[in-house]
């Protein structure tokens, strides 16, 4: 079984960075892809960022140029580090983490969520 465990999240002015983590603790499995969605409140869940295991990254457009995603494979860690935040960045982020198992299970586990809240 995989667990998430995300920090990193708080209240930033408008113009501010911030930098979430989260670390996938467990055995038995192998990760692929990591990565964050993030939720606004009354809107639906949407991809922010993702990372495959080989480092090929994947951002939303509206987030380009500002966040960058990594992830320290030795330490099933992933980083989203932000700036020039903007209060439409304000939300819920979710970590998750693309997991094998075995050759036939394939899973995708979540983090908790963390908030972002961006003032103007």
């Amino acid at each position: 079984q995989v667990q998430l465990v995300e920090s990193g999240g708080g209240l930033v002015q408008a113009g501010g960075s911030l930098r979430l983590s989260c670390a996938a603790s467990g055995s038995g499995f192998s990760i692929n892809a990591m990565g964050w969605y993030r939720q606004a409140p009354g809107k639906q869940r949407d991809l922010a960022a993702l990372i495959t295991s080989g480092g090929t990254t994947t951002y939303a457009d509206s987030v380009k140029g500002r966040f960058t995603i990594s992830r320290d494979n030795a330490k099933n860690t992933v980083y989203l580090q932000m700036i020039s935040l903007k209060p439409d960045d304000t939300g819920v982020y979710y970590c998750f983490a693309d997991v094998s198992i075995t050759v036939y299970s394939h899973v995708r586990s979540w983090g908790q969520g963390t908030q972002v809240t961006v003032s103007s």
